[in-house]
């Protein structure tokens, strides 16, 4: 199933949102200040680039100003979770506007490649340096950086914390647990459709006994954790871990762990879409997204550098998080399926 079906089938709210915004001028609280109505750049010289970015606020508007420093080059940022920005190239579709797309779903990513919305930059600066699973071999796509999902839990309330995705089924955790809408996160899409893909359809049984345990299915991934932030919940599953890092060194009373059998790695991939009417600044930017300089800014964010040779700061490493052995072709395939019955599930 294509990324705008699925999409459209089960984001129907950020569709009307996405909406709503692109007639007001303006973007949804996850954007930052530089962003403008859907056609725009229209008129803009060859100097503005228009980017659609479902990555952390602070982090994006660090890249831009980086990029605009380092190349002169204007960019017209759209920050929004992941299905907000895919149902806003959707509500453009007609009249397409966005030059490069970074997303918080690789398989969403994938789904825009096979389509052949994407257009190839095999040639890409140091992109011989990435982690080879979370990109394009051909450069249709970059991830650029990953988040690990884990347990996010409130210290001041849980004395022990979870150390295994089952142990959250249990009696003590009734109605304590929130978890991520899929249809809203990307990142949450990842974890159910990986755990799935690596454990088979019978570990559907795990979400089905986490409904039956009260865990509430609680919007995108801030509205997940804010609740346990404030202690009206306890535990956050598959929480964005940059987001709990951050969280902590802000002095809120929240942390992480990964259950030992295993997590899954939900890399933020970046592409040219195929429609673009500046070719070469978005190869600039793509270049700029991997360079030395951004790729430390990813590492200062909290999230895990999409280059190897450098190291995350301040938090656990890639090395040092077990992982499922996810299959990231049935992930794309299965998305809108799994979306709509965890949806259901939930309701």
């Amino acid at each position: 199933m294509n990324w705008n079906q699925m999409w459209k089938t089960t984001s129907m709210l950020a569709v009307t949102a996405m909406l709503g915004t692109a007639l007001a001028g303006c973007g949804n609280t996850g954007s930052n200040s530089t962003t403008s109505a859907a056609g725009s750049t229209a008129s803009k010289g060859d100097n503005t680039l228009v980017v659609y970015s479902a990555g952390p606020e602070g982090l994006a508007k660090k890249i831009e100003a980086g990029f605009e420093a380092k190349t002169g080059i204007q960019v017209e940022m759209f920050q929004g979770t992941t299905g907000k920005v895919l149902s806003r190239m959707e509500a453009e579709k007609s009249n397409p506007v966005v030059d490069v797309v970074v997303l918080a779903s690789l398989p969403s990513m994938q789904s825009m490649a096979k389509e052949g919305m994407t257009l190839p930059y095999p040639e890409a600066a140091n992109h011989d340096k990435l982690v080879k699973d979370w990109s394009d071999a051909n450069g249709n796509y970059f991830s650029y950086s990953a988040s690990a999902l884990g347990i996010v839990y409130n210290t001041k309330q849980v004395q022990t914390p979870p150390t295994s995705w089952e142990e959250l089924t249990q009696p003590q955790w009734k109605d304590k647990v929130n978890i991520p809408d899929p249809s809203l996160s990307g990142s949450a899409l990842d974890f159910i459709t990986g755990y799935l893909s690596a454990k088979g359809d019978s570990s559907w049984s795990l979400f089905e006994q986490y409904k039956q345990n009260g865990v509430a299915m609680a919007g995108a991934n801030q509205e997940a954790l804010d609740p346990v932030i404030t202690g009206a919940k306890d535990v956050v599953v598959a929480g964005v871990d940059y987001m709990a890092y951050k969280a902590k060194k802000d002095g809120e009373p929240v942390d992480i762990v990964y259950p030992s059998e295993g997590t899954v790695i939900s890399p933020r991939p970046a592409a040219i879409i195929k429609t673009t009417k500046h070719e070469e600044q978005a190869k600039q930017f793509i270049d700029y997204l991997l360079s030395d300089e951004a790729q430390q800014l990813v590492a200062k964010a909290y999230l895990l550098p999409g280059r190897t040779d450098i190291k995350a700061e301040n938090r656990t490493n890639l090395s040092d998080i077990k992982t499922y052995p996810v299959k990231w072709d049935w992930m794309d395939e299965h998305g809108a399926d799994v979306t709509t019955r965890f949806t259901e599930l939930y309701k």
